[in-house]
């Protein structure tokens, strides 16, 4: 059977190995995401949190240079979404549990359990989606539904990003640890859609400012990287509310030019959009 496959596919022999790349940089972002458990088990938190932020880096590159090359398939999404699980899930709460919750005892266990199950949850109902048998419309796939695996493991670990910066317990205390982790948790699964940035584009008169805006972020990120990064984390949660008037907006008009031209359309979010991570 497996030299049937084998010759179905050219052999291994013609595989090329730019079809790799994607591949090897999701396996870099899960041996990151590793390490970073590796980091917490030694108490080297800071180290742990970088890690993480590494992962997330690797994790956004693997699927926009799949698709710069033309070389997506079912594999690389099914190891991208065991890597997310993971990185995003299963990493950052262990690190929140031994920085902060295991001081909770049973209750800080169940709220650290939560997270990487929310994770799962997602991306178990993202790869349900791929299989769906009635396409989105296009303009969904400006949207994720939900914060994305990424963005939510980013978010969860501020307080302890700030911990890092300012002089005071009260961020890594439990009970705060544990309601953002919580509400992190529950965004992650909800069907909130959020702007993915992935087809956004910047009008020309606003080129000027986004760069200038780019090197400041860039400046206070090398000054004060803890801070910076708590920042643009508030900043997207802060986007959340425009991108759900965004999304119910282009919703009413797909829907009205639909019954205009005599089609009753599904509901986006029946259908298993917008996209996931």
């Amino acid at each position: 059977m497996d030299s049937d496959l084998r010759t179905q596919r050219g052999g291994l022999r013609g595989f090329s190995i730019h079809r790799l790349i994607p591949n090897v940089l999701t396996l870099a972002a899960l041996c990151s995401g590793l390490t970073g458990i590796r980091f917490a088990l030694q108490g080297e938190m800071r180290l742990a949190v970088i890690a993480i932020i590494v992962a997330a880096i690797f994790d956004a590159l693997d699927g926009r240079v799949a698709r710069r090359l033309g070389v997506t398939s079912r594999f690389g999404a099914e190891l991208d979404s065991l890597s997310d699980f993971l990185c995003f899930g299963v990493a950052p709460a262990l690190v929140l549990y031994l920085a902060s919750l295991s001081q909770a005892g049973a209750l800080g266990w169940v709220v650290t359990l939560m997270f990487p199950i929310c994770s799962a949850l997602r991306l178990a109902r993202f790869n349900t989606a791929l299989v769906s048998d009635t396409p989105p419309p296009v303009w969904t796939g400006s949207y994720f539904t939900g914060v994305p695996a990424p963005a939510g493991a980013l978010l969860a670990l501020m307080p302890l990003m700030v911990s890092f910066e300012i002089e005071a317990a009260w961020p890594r205390h439990s009970v705060v640890v544990g309601l953002v982790l919580v509400a992190v948790g529950g965004l992650m699964v909800s069907r909130v859609p959020t702007f993915s940035f992935k087809k956004g584009r910047i009008p020309r008169h606003l080129v000027l400012p986004t760069l200038l805006a780019a090197a400041l972020v860039m400046g206070v990120l090398a000054s004060a990287p803890w801070i910076a990064l708590s920042l643009i984390g508030l900043g997207y949660m802060c986007l959340i509310p425009f991108s759900l008037l965004a999304y119910r907006r282009q919703a009413a008009q797909d829907r009205k030019a639909a019954e205009s031209a005599g089609v009753v359309p599904l509901r986006a979010v029946d259908r298993g959009t917008p996209s996931g991570d």
